[in-house]
């Protein structure tokens, strides 16, 4: 299984959506409607709908074709031309096609060209932190609700475990973590799998200067009524920027939210979440204590 361990090379996910947002954007801006494009290139409108909302990975003629339309010059064509190119790439994660949940890929696709994610979590500790013994405490309970066969299981902590590389590639993305302590307290897996996950999550904290770690106490305010959710925020390619993204899990499916007011809004809730956490030295204490009064851990704060 072929992982980056180098510079991200980008991840076709965020390239096909930020082509298709810069070709509606362009469309818009120079007037015409889905439909009036599609009578000037013989298309049907649907395909020029599928290409703008990224559910289609255009073929580079196409996107020839569109800006020839739309009269783009250099040298933004080219920038355009060069992101139609990595979108047709494949992502590492696409050789478990067919074995992970059909918005998996869609999440991990994202997670590898951000440069930066904030987390925060009330149910389970982040697929970035977790042990596979944890991961897999935390997948197999769906196996009797959704009939997922061993294989797959299997195939879903694999690609749990090889998205961590995002943490130690150069340069690695920064992560930003607020757990409620309920988390620490929920079993997955037998307290021996609850002792090294969160021996793991404090060497972590303890090592990774990218990883910023912090726990809302029970015995604090609580200042946000609100479930877990992840934001993520990606760089500049080939000088056209990505806007922000909001994920949020429910039970059998999720939610993108990528409305700028609404993004804003969860990135203001986290500093707000943030605040009235503990200190990261601090949190690496609460985990030790859980660790060791809950689950029998040795190790120090």
């Amino acid at each position: 299984m072929a992982t980056p361990d180098g510079p991200p090379p980008g991840s076709p996910t965020v390239r096909r959506r930020r082509l298709a947002g810069e070709l509606r954007r362009i469309r818009e801006h120079i007037g015409l409607n889905g439909d009036d494009v599609a009578e000037r290139l013989g298309w049907s409108a649907s395909k020029v709908s599928r290409i703008e909302n990224a559910r289609q990975t255009p073929r580079l003629g196409d996107v020839r074709r569109l800006l020839d339309l739309y009269s783009v010059e250099q040298p933004y064509r080219d920038q355009l031309l060069e992101l139609a190119r990595d979108a047709a790439r494949k992502g590492w994660w696409e050789e478990y096609s067919g074995r992970l949940p059909e918005v998996y890929p869609v999440y991990i696709g994202l997670e590898v060209e951000a440069e930066a994610v904030w987390q925060y979590a009330v149910e389970v500790i982040p697929g970035l932190l977790q042990t596979e013994e944890y991961a897999r405490g935390v997948i197999q309970p769906w196996q009797p609700i959704g009939a997922v066969p061993p294989s797959q299981i299997e195939a879903r902590i694999e690609a749990r475990l090889a998205r961590q590389k995002v943490l130690t590639r150069r340069p690695p993305l920064q992560f930003n973590v607020v757990l409620d302590e309920t988390v620490l307290l929920r079993r997955y897996g037998d307290p021996s799998v609850m002792r090294a996950q969160l021996e793991h999550l404090a060497r972590l904290g303890a090592e990774l200067p990218n990883l910023a770690l912090q726990v809302l106490p029970l015995d604090g305010p609580h200042p946000i009524s609100t479930g877990s959710f992840t934001l993520l925020q990606f760089p500049q390619v080939s000088g056209i920027k990505f806007h922000d993204v909001v994920y949020v899990e429910h039970l059998n499916s999720c939610s993108y939210i990528e409305e700028e007011t609404e993004t804003y809004r969860h990135r203001l809730s986290f500093d707000r979440i943030s605040a009235e956490a503990l200190e990261p030295s601090e949190s690496l204490e609460r985990i030790a204590k859980v660790a060791r009064d809950i689950w029998g851990s040795r190790i120090s704060p």
